[in-house]
């Protein structure tokens, strides 16, 4: 059972990215996923949930409007949308699965 994140990278203010979450080991549509972030000195946050058959999601406020997760099936993938990102977004986002962490990437927003 394992989880793996990618396509945190450096990016300046209002910009966007897209993280993925590959499973391995277990199917993630029958399970709640999240994604997390952690940035230096701060606690661990949610900032994305999607769960159930129909994919319904909820957000943190803080991302609310910007960022969008979703969940393809087929590859067995979440994907973490980030459009006009801000600096306070820099941390290093996990998901999260089946009581399953993946080991994070790294997101800097910086010019």
């Amino acid at each position: 059972v394992q989880l793996v994140e990618s396509g945190g990278g450096l990016v300046q203010p209002g910009g966007s990215l897209r993280l993925s979450c590959a499973a391995s080991g277990f199917t993630l549509s029958g399970y709640a996923m999240r994604w997390f972030r952690q940035a230096p000195g701060k606690e661990r946050e949610v900032v994305a949930t999607l769960i159930g058959t129909d994919g319904y999601t909820t957000y943190a406020d803080s991302v609310k409007g910007r960022f969008t997760t979703s969940r393809d099936n087929a590859k067995n993938t979440l994907y973490l949308q980030m459009n006009s990102l801000k600096p306070e977004d820099s941390a290093v986002y996990y998901c999260n699965a089946a009581g399953v962490f993946g080991q994070g990437t790294q997101v800097t927003v910086s010019a």
